[in-house]
Order: structure tokens, then C-alpha cells, then sequence
């Protein structure tokens, strides 16, 4: 193929002009990288300035992986309430929650008034058969005395260990102070309970949502079903949430399928959508949803779900308001970074951030219809996130209830609400078997009165 001169004049002015083009647009973008990378180097240039202070000039030799973890905590700690820094340990005892699974003696415990103290005893543990009590205060673990400065996972750790190995506890009860000698065991966290509450009305607890609670939870129903039941409370009560998949699939055991059950939106604007794919899902039974101040996250998503779509009446108190997702990013050592990446909302496209889901019918501790005003929610946190979609009012920027500091039980306690504990005081759950008995009274009843042109005959006297 021949070029002519002139052709190829023309075609050495077009790459020209391609090459400028080119060079103009590709000069601009290497202009704002290098504009990015430096005003990310002047931050990074400041932070390498203080820490070589420190290492130069403080009073101690300083030890540097303390140091980073301490600004790194510290970075995320100045974004929102559930944006957090774990160590390796702290993250080793958050992938056990979520298991659901570990080797130790069965006790759930919690720091009251400074000391810790035995939240409850797991059934048919090593704790539970030695005799140990919940409200035992423990003084040691071997011979380890658990101090005031000590953090709550580092006294859940000493109790861990091999299956098969001995510990000794020293606990305070009332006057007495005794000692344990246990066998650490495999521990099941069950976080479903199920039973019949009384004929044809079951009762599940789902106590947070970890990997195996779906397949538990579909157990249950099955077991249910055997007792021939026809209406069931789900109570969500005190669950502080977990998995969002696990939240996906409590939710479609009870929804048809291609109901959405929640979309989450990050920074970038995308909507990812969660739908129910259950062919065969829990649609014969009547429902009641039983939810408090504790139920968050999660238990949120699924309550939300179930009242968008009516499935279930909504009965107990307003929720927590947490209406955010956050992702486990591990790091090289070990540890990891708890980041809030997106907000989520109910499949009508609600946020419930900062304001919980309302019940439908309101049922306090006390049995009472007014919602509790001095409990500890999502808007009290400092840092908690803005619900977006409404102007965050100035009276939602209190502060939570006065009073002695609980710091919640690892992993969380099923139920920390003494009414839960015994069954014959629980106000909330006996109010919501009133309302599924009356709702199977309603739906015997006729459909219609008889129309007033229906005439009965008198008797002649």
C-alpha cells in the first residue's frame, strides 16, 4: 500500500494532535495525583514528626507497636461510635463471638461496679456443673488476681484455654469466698432458643446472629412445626446484631421470595440490595416481633424487614437506632480495624438511624403501653452517625442514663433484663401471647354481621 506525501502529512498532524491531547489530559491528572499525594505526605510528614519526638525526647524508652496501636486507635476512635481499632487478641475474641464456638468453662461475664462479675452460667458447662452463680464476683483466675485496671478481654482469655485443661477460679459469693477447680470444655454460645409456650403458640430467641444461627433457626421452626403450632414469638430482645448475612437469612425464612429485606449504601452512592430467596419460607403462622432498647443492628434489619412487609406485628419498646454497617479489615499483624462503610435501610426505605424501630403496639418492662425515656440509645452515643434523610435535633444529643457503668458481657449475654430471666414476671412476652390469642379469636370470628334486611321470626305467645 503506497502513501503519498500529503497522506502522510495528514497522518503525522492527527498523532500530533493525539499526542497533545493525550500529554493535556494526562499532564492534568499526574497534576491532582501528585497534589493528593502531597497533601496526604504534609499529614503523614506531621504524624512522622511527633512520633520522632516521642521516640527522642519522651521520659521512658517508648515501645513502638504500643505507640502505633495508640494512634491508630486513636484515628479511628475520632470518627463514629463503632468505627474501632483490635488488637490481635481483640480480634481473635471477635472471630470466637461470631463462631459461636471456643474451649473454656461456660460463664458469661460482665464488669460491675469495677469488678467482674458472673453475668450467667451456660448450661450443661463446667461452669454450670462446679455450681458457679450468676452475680459471683471473681477474684483470680489461678493465681492471677483480676484488678481494677484490667480489660474485660484479657480476663475472658485467662478463663480460655485447651480443651481438657484445669483452671481455678476464687469467687466472691455474699460473705464466702470459694474456690473452683474446672476442666475447660468445648462451649456451644447457642444463639437460638426455641420452646412451645403454651398450645399452638411457639416462642424463639435469637440472641445474636452469628454463623450458625440460620441453620439453628431452621431446626427450630421445623421442630416447631411438629408441635402443630399456628402463631410464634421471635423475640430480639437485648441482641446487639452481628451478621449482616446472618440477618439476610433470619429475615427469608419468613419472607416470600424476592422480598428485599435490606440495601446498604456507601460512601460511593451504590445501592447494594439483600432480597429473600426462600422458596419456602415460614408464610402460615401469625408472628409477633418482640423488641426492646437493646435489640440493634441486626435485630434491627430483621424487625424492619418483617414490619415493612407486614408479616408480623412489632411489639416492646423503640429499638437501639443503629442503622449502620461496619467491615473487618485485618491487618499485617494480626490485628484489625473495625470501619463503618455504609448505612443500611428497610426494604420501603427507611433510616431508622438514631430514631430505632417504632413497635406497633408499645409494651414496656412493667407491662405498661409508654416507651422508656431514660435508656441508653444510638443518638446518645458521641460520634453516633446523622440519620441523613432528617435534621438531627438538639434533643437527641443527650447523654445516656446516670448510674454505675456496666460494660456488656463477652460474648454478649443473651438476656441482661432480670423480667427476661424468669418467664412468670417477663410483662412484655405475657402481653404478646394476650394479642396472639385475641388476633386467633378475631380471625374466627365471621366475616360480616348479618345485613339488616335478615329478619328472625318471633315466636306467638
Amino acid at each position: 500500500m503506497r502513501i503519498n506525501r500529503s497522506g502522510r502529512s495528514s497522518v503525522f498532524t492527527w498523532v500530533l494532535l493525539v499526542g497533545v491531547i493525550t500529554g493535556f489530559f494526562f499532564g492534568k491528572w499526574y497534576q491532582i495525583a501528585i497534589s493528593a499525594e502531597t497533601d496526604g505526605y504534609e499529614d503523614l510528614k506531621l504524624f512522622s514528626e511527633a512520633y520522632s519526638y516521642l521516640q527522642k525526647n519522651y521520659v521512658d524508652p517508648i515501645k513502638s507497636k504500643e505507640t502505633i496501636y495508640g494512634a491508630v486507635k486513636g484515628m479511628l476512635g475520632s470518627l463514629d461510635a463503632h468505627s474501632s481499632f483490635m488488637s490481635p487478641d481483640e480480634y481473635k475474641e471477635m472471630q470466637i463471638d461470631t463462631k459461636g464456638e471456643f474451649a473454656g468453662v461456660g460463664l458469661q461475664i460482665g464488669i460491675r461496679k469495677k469488678q467482674f462479675v458472673v453475668v450467667s452460667v451456660l448450661e450443661g458447662t463446667p461452669a454450670e456443673r462446679a455450681g458457679l452463680k450468676a452475680d459471683d464476683v471473681i477474684l483470680k483466675v489461678d493465681k492471677d488476681v483480676l484488678n481494677k485496671e484490667m480489660r474485660l478481654v484479657d480476663a475472658v482469655k485467662k478463663m480460655r484455654g485447651p480443651k481438657g485443661t484445669h483452671v481455678l477460679l476464687t469467687v466472691e459469693r455474699g460473705k464466702e469466698s470459694l474456690i473452683f477447680d474446672l476442666v475447660r470444655d468445648m462451649i456451644q454460645v447457642k444463639s437460638v432458643t426455641y420452646k412451645v409456650l403454651e398450645p399452638g403458640i411457639g416462642y424463639i430467641q435469637v440472641a445474636q446472629f452469628q454463623e450458625q444461627t440460620v441453620p439453628t433457626l431452621v431446626r427450630a421452626l421445623s421442630k416447631l412445626r411438629e408441635e402443630k403450632i399456628d402463631a410464634l414469638v421471635l423475640d430480639l430482645r437485648n441482641n446487639p446484631g452481628g451478621l449482616l448475612s446472618s440477618a439476610q437469612g433470619v429475615s427469608e425464612q419468613f419472607l416470600e421470595r424476592g422480598k428485599r429485606v435490606v440495601s446498604v449504601q456507601g460512601r460511593d452512592g451504590k445501592k447494594n440490595e439483600y432480597f429473600s430467596n426462600n422458596a419456602h419460607p415460614v408464610n402460615d403462622w401469625t408472628m409477633a416481633i418482640l423488641v426492646n432498647e437493646g435489640s440493634a443492628s441486626a435485630s434491627e434489619i430483621v424487625s424492619g424487614a418483617l414490619q415493612d412487609w407486614g408479616r408480623g406485628v412489632v411489639v416492646g419498646t423503640p429499638t437501639f437506632g443503629k442503622a449502620s454497617v461496619q467491615t473487618i479489615l485485618p491487618l499485617s499483624d494480626g490485628s484489625a480495624m473495625r470501619l463503618t462503610t455504609a448505612r443500611y435501610y428497610t426494604p420501603k426505605g427507611r433510616s431508622i438511624q438514631n430514631k430505632g424501630i417504632e413497635p406497633d403496639i408499645v409494651v414496656n418492662r412493667a407491662g405498661g403501653d409508654k416507651p422508656l425515656q431514660s435508656v441508653t440509645r444510638e443518638k446518645n452515643l458521641e460520634r453516633h452517625l446523622k440519620n441523613e434523610m432528617e435534621p438531627e435535633l438538639d434533643d437527641e444529643k443527650g447523654s445516656p442514663d446516670p448510674g454505675e457503668e456496666d460494660v456488656p458481657a463477652v460474648p454478649p449475654s443473651p438476656s441482661l433484663d432480670p423480667d427476661q430471666e424468669n418467664p412468670k414476671e417477663d410483662l412484655q412476652l405475657k402481653k404478646t401471647v394476650e394479642l396472639l390469642k385475641s388476633w386467633r379469636i378475631f380471625k374466627g370470628l365471621p366475616s360480616s354481621l348479618p345485613d339488616s334486611k335478615t329478619t328472625v321470626e318471633a315466636p306467638v305467645l
